[in-house]
């Protein structure tokens, strides 16, 4: 790698703007940061420097961080014109922090290797209020060597930094995290559901359950904080988002030829979910379907 001098960093939506702020905040590198939207750049303020598309980014930068809402817009801003595959050079590190197709992944990281470049995946888990105290877990896709060079500019934003294995392993593991994540909060959403119609305090449930074998961070913070008193809030981890995520276990499932039930049974809950007109609420809205509520 060579000596980073300036570090790039593309999308500043709701968990990469922290994670930027961070990032500026906590290293003597400049950041040059680029985002479709004005208001991300003007919260950031004198903390960056503003590029004025994401060809300027991976021109000027030997580092460049990628935090975007979807593998295609990844793909996109890589292949289109002006983009980072055309501008990039020998030398520089693309890490993606996005949730990304493993398959997707692993032919970015062949088309930069190609031209000399390396190609990391990243991707990030926990809330935003993480991202904001910088506290974010995050799964790497790499060798020990680039590991070793990246840990301390993701150590700005994170404190949980995992090397899962060779180029595509983060998003692997991020994947399934976000698979199990929304398997718990299905199953957490049946046991409100049941609980209410057995004549059974919800609240009381999930206090009880939170003291036993069933506790977890689901029931503790989807359960408890979304939904018992029903805050499903936009600008969260929404329906759509979540369904994304879950569209890539599924894919990754059907490569590794997996029977994942429980998956698919949360696209189907993720589905009436977006019918009924939920789809940017925060996910733990899937409970209302089991409930029948409007």
């Amino acid at each position: 790698m060579n000596e980073i001098k300036k570090i790039g960093f593309i999308g500043l939506g709701v968990m990469g703007e922290p994670m930027c702020r961070n990032l500026a905040a906590k290293q003597a590198v400049p950041v040059l940061a680029y985002d479709t939207q004005q208001g991300p750049l003007e919260r950031l303020g004198q903390a960056i420097q503003v590029a004025s598309a994401v060809g300027q980014v991976i021109r000027e930068a030997d580092l460049v961080f990628l935090s975007l809402p979807s593998g295609e817009v990844v793909a996109k801003i890589c292949e289109q014109a002006d983009g980072l595959l055309e501008n990039c050079r020998a030398g520089q590190i693309i890490v993606d922090l996005s949730t990304s197709p493993v398959e997707l992944t692993r032919q970015l990281f062949e088309k930069f290797n190609a031209k000399g470049v390396l190609f990391i995946d990243a991707p990030v888990a926990r809330t935003r209020a993480a991202a904001v105290a910088g506290t974010l877990s995050i799964m790497v896709g790499a060798q020990e060597g680039e590991f070793a060079q990246i840990k301390p500019y993701l150590a700005t934003f994170a404190s949980e930094i995992t090397l899962c294995g060779p180029v595509g392993s983060g998003q692997v593991v991020k994947i399934l995290n976000n698979m199990v994540l929304f398997e718990t909060v299905a199953a957490l959403s049946e046991a409100h559901a049941i609980a209410q119609k057995a004549g059974v305090d919800p609240k009381k449930l999930f206090e009880t359950l939170a003291l036993g074998s069933a506790d977890s961070f689901a029931l503790r913070n989807h359960g408890l904080k979304a939904i018992i008193p029903g805050e499903f809030p936009e600008r969260a981890f929404s329906v759509e988002y979540a369904a994304k995520d879950l569209r890539y276990a599924l894919d990754l499932a059907e490569q590794t030829e997996v029977d994942a039930a429980g998956a698919r049974n949360v696209r189907r809950l993720f589905d009436l979910a977006v019918a009924r007109g939920d789809g940017e609420l925060y996910h733990p809205v899937i409970s209302r379907v089991l409930e029948g509520k409007v």
